[in-house]
């Protein structure tokens, strides 16, 4: 018999389509990431420096970490500390549970609408990186939606859990 509660699904690969290609994007970001920090320091090695290699690995970082923390709710593999839902009985831990799956989605919603809130606040602004200027704008909007992904996840997985 597992140690892991028959409710909780961890250590999962992405089945889906959608989970798939969210953990290339991820890889392709990390990738272009490393290469590009690896040509900067090559370069300034032997003379060359790559001008904005520090923006371009921030705008990977971004990609790469709004692709995780989906692929890490589509799985339901978040970091959590069980050490109340492990020792309470079924139906009340499906209530723990749902409980859980609601306040996430609270916490995510909060961060959304305060992403949105900035977003439109800065719109007019034109914010761009200082060397290479690259837009915020559109970094911006990767965020949110990854951010609103993962909300959308926890409100079906709060529906989904049946009720006690």
């Amino acid at each position: 018999m597992s140690d892991i509660p028959e409710t909780i699904e961890s250590n999962k690969e992405p089945e889906s389509k959608a989970g798939r290609w969210l953990f290339y994007l991820g890889a392709a970001a990390l990738l272009f990431a490393m290469a590009v920090e690896t040509i900067a320091v090559l370069g300034r090695h032997i003379g060359v420096p790559l001008w904005g290699s520090i923006e371009l690995v921030q705008a990977a970082i971004l990609v790469a970490s709004s692709t995780a923390i989906l692929s890490a709710t589509l799985a339901n593999t978040h970091a959590r500390v069980r050490i109340l839902t492990d020792r309470v009985a079924g139906s009340f831990r499906v209530w723990l549970e749902r409980v859980q799956a609601l306040f996430c989605a609270l916490f995510f919603c909060a961060l959304t609408v305060g992403s949105i809130w900035i977003f439109l606040d800065l719109r007019g602004g034109y914010e761009e990186s200082e060397l290479l200027h690259i837009p915020y704008a559109p970094l911006r909007i990767v965020c949110i939606l990854s951010i609103l992904g993962v909300v959308l996840n926890f409100i079906r997985r709060f529906k989904e859990t049946p009720p006690s």
